[in-house]
């Protein structure tokens, strides 16, 4: 198995007594923090700890993931490189940055930002890539798994926080899944019918804003979607619709309501993050 593991080991993380509040910096400038980060900080288990001074890329293994934020030229978001990302003095600003109480990994999408061509929404969300700088595009035959540690720290209305994606093999910009987080706690899975649209929605869980779940989204076999949510694992067949299509993961905090505020939006703190592919 490749295992690819976007969180450091304990072992190359300083072990912290307590957080210090250090601001994190970009392009040597302090970053304001914004304003709900004043909410109580989560205290992550030791397993899942990681250092708030440091960007998140001295704390996250970003080599295979290219982030994509809601700014930019209308229809073209600014996309960050792998290669920006990392270390611990890699890119961060006001959508992506690290919580210097906890060391999270946060994404800020607001109401208003520029989105892709295909979408209404503005994203602060990583894409999946390959070690080598190319855009990750593997088959659905094997095992895909896309792990995470979360809390919902803020919400408008609903929010997605991870997929799997359509990559090449026929001209759909489908999602084959997404994982979506509403204000009211209730996590959804939507699953695509077929590349050409159409999505049946199912209620997996209930967690409330601000506290830690996790989950696990991944594919089995090349028809079967394996989704699996604080401990409890669900299975869901792939159309054959979709079988010559490629895929790659996406995580992160995906807006899934607009409007003209800047204020309003969804801000998703990852404290864990491992993609394996078999």
């Amino acid at each position: 198995m490749r295992m690819r593991t976007v969180l450091t080991s304990l072992a190359a993380v300083t072990a912290l007594g307590g957080l210090a509040l250090v601001s994190p910096t970009a392009g040597g400038a302090t970053l304001p923090p914004p304003s709900d980060k004043a909410a109580p900080a989560v205290k992550a288990d030791a397993s899942i700890m990681a250092d708030p001074s440091k960007a998140p890329g001295g704390n996250f293994d970003l080599g295979i993931w290219q982030l994509q934020e809601p700014v930019g030229s209308p229809g073209s978001p600014t996309t960050i490189s792998s290669s920006r990302l990392q270390g611990a003095n890699g890119f961060q600003d006001s959508y992506f940055y690290t919580d210097t109480r906890d060391g999270a990994m946060t994404f800020w999408a607001p109401e208003k930002g520029v989105t892709t061509p295909n979408s209404n929404y503005a994203r602060s969300e990583l894409r999946e890539m390959n070690r080598s700088g190319s855009a990750a595009d593997w088959s659905l035959a094997g095992t895909h798994k896309l792990s995470a540690t979360l809390r919902v720290v803020s919400v408008t209305s609903n929010v997605c926080v991870g997929q799997i994606h359509l990559g090449s093999g026929g001209s759909s910009t489908k999602p084959l899944l997404e994982l979506y987080y509403r204000s009211n706690g209730d996590i959804i899975l939507g699953t695509e019918n077929s590349p050409s649209g159409g999505q049946t929605l199912h209620t997996v869980g209930n967690v409330s804003v601000g506290k830690t779940w996790s989950y696990t989204i991944g594919v089995s076999g090349g028809h079967t979607i394996d989704l699996t949510v604080n401990g409890s694992t669900t299975h869901y067949s792939i159309p054959s619709s979709f079988d010559p299509y490629k895929q790659y993961f996406k995580a992160g905090s995906y807006n899934q309501s607009s409007s003209d505020s800047t204020t309003k939006g969804a801000r998703v703190a990852f404290y864990g993050l491992t993609v394996s592919h078999s």
